[in-house]
């Protein structure tokens, strides 16, 4: 666990907010990558450009939006297609074209899980159970604020067996063309509809949305710099680490496994 200089736990926490996808749960693991062979597949080569300075940029351009809901990247995609050159492309198909590809996958993974050939706990971040489990017990109300669309985690929820932590509080975009949806925007709901501070709540993410949004109101953050190249390896994502501490974690762990010393860190040990 690596602690910014200066942070201070805070026992008066009620609230945990955390992302979904890569922060507690592996089942989308490899978005990225599908979304990266897709934007490889329609981004016409500037002269002279080479395949991997495109890939490059277009690498910069996903994880610049992660965080927010995908319609934002296949809008981002439409852009740069047309700023090259390219056929005109309509953000929604190719957000179409995206989540088609990628349920194809995250289903796979669901069928296994279900038909009882692979783990629940293979799909969750080390020590997620764990933690949300202490958080309860302490009292904290637990929300999942995710870019995924709500129906989809609400299902990977109850596969993975984390929805009974959840109470139902899971916030994510109505559907696949939802612009309106913000992770500020449902921060921002639940301190007033439970009447809380951002002293009062802590946000766990390995996104810098989340990280960026939870700092602005307040709130402690809690960098989860999971490796998604190699599940449950305790290793920290340089990358990860280096982009969300940018964006002003107060602490950063590769995943929950040592409970014990990120309970005190938050201050509810």
């Amino acid at each position: 666990m690596e602690l910014r200089s200066g942070h201070r736990p805070r026992p008066r926490l009620t609230h945990a907010v955390f992302d979904w996808d890569g922060t507690l749960s592996f089942i989308r693991a490899g978005w990225a990558e599908v979304m990266l062979d897709q934007w490889m597949a329609l981004l016409p080569a500037l002269p002279g450009e080479t395949a991997e300075a495109r890939r490059l940029k277009a690498h910069d351009d996903i994880w610049g939006l992660n965080g927010k809901p995908s319609i934002h990247q296949a809008a981002r995609l439409s852009e740069r297609i047309r700023e090259r050159g390219g056929a005109v492309q309509d953000a929604q198909g190719l957000e179409h074209g995206y989540q088609r590809k990628l349920g194809e996958v995250v289903g796979g993974r669901i069928a296994a899980i279900r038909s009882g050939a692979s783990s629940r706990e293979a799909w969750l971040v080390t020590g997620a159970r764990a933690v949300v489990e202490a958080l309860v017990d302490r009292g904290l109300v637990l929300h999942v604020v995710s870019g995924t669309q709500r129906r989809f985690v609400a299902d990977e929820a109850e596969v993975l067996g984390m929805s009974g932590y959840l109470g139902g509080r899971i916030h994510g975009p109505v559907d696949a063309t939802d612009t309106a949806y913000s992770k500020r925007g449902v921060i921002d709901a639940i301190l007033h509809e439970h009447g809380i501070t951002g002293d009062e709540m802590v946000a766990f993410g390995d996104g810098h949305v989340e990280i960026e949004q939870s700092k602005a109101v307040g709130a402690l953050a809690v960098a989860v710099a999971t490796d998604e190249s190699v599940f449950h390896s305790g290793r920290t994502d340089a990358a990860k680490r280096d982009r969300l501490m940018g964006a002003g974690a107060d602490l950063c762990i590769p995943d929950f496994r040592d409970l014990g010393p990120l309970l005190e860190a938050l201050g509810v040990a």
